[in-house]
C-alpha cells in the first residue's frame, strides 16, 4: 500500500508558506492598510503555482482598502518568500478574505440568545 506523502507535504508546505507570510506582512510591510491583517490558511494547487492566502482583518470596515493593499503587495511578498522557502515553483498568490471568523461569532451570538430566551421561558 502506498503512502500518501505528497498530502503531508503539501500540507507542510502550505503551513510554512503561512507562517512566513503572517511574518512578512508583520514586519517588513509598511502599508498602513494592511496593519490588522491575520492569516488563517493557505491552499496551494498541487503544482505549487498558485496559493489562496485567507486572511481576516480587525478592521472590516474597510475591507476593500485591506484587499487593494495585500494584492498591491504580493510581488513584494512572493520575492521575500523564495528567499525564505526553497521549492521548485514559487506560488502566486491570491488574496481571500476569509469570513468564517466572522460567521462563526454571529452563529455563536445567534446560540447566545437563544439560550437566553429558553432561560427566561417559564416553565409548564
Amino acid at each position: 500500500m502506498k503512502k500518501q506523502t505528497s498530502f503531508a507535504r503539501s500540507d507542510r508546505v502550505a503551513e510554512q508558506v503561512r507562517r512566513d507570510l503572517a511574518d512578512l506582512i508583520q514586519t517588513e510591510l509598511k502599508d498602513p492598510r494592511v496593519k490588522f491583517v491575520s492569516l488563517t490558511a493557505v491552499e496551494l494547487t498541487p503544482d505549487y503555482a498558485h496559493a489562496k492566502v485567507f486572511y481576516t482583518t480587525l478592521d472590516s470596515e474597510h475591507l476593500a482598502a485591506v484587499q487593494q493593499g495585500l494584492d498591491r503587495a504580493a510581488g513584494f511578498l512572493r520575492r521575500e518568500l523564495g528567499r525564505r522557502i526553497h521549492i521548485h515553483t514559487l506560488p502566486q498568490l491570491h488574496f481571500i478574505h476569509d469570513t468564517s471568523v466572522e460567521r462563526g461569532t454571529s452563529l455563536s451570538q445567534l446560540i447566545d440568545q437563544a439560550n437566553a430566551l429558553s432561560d427566561q421561558t417559564p416553565d409548564d
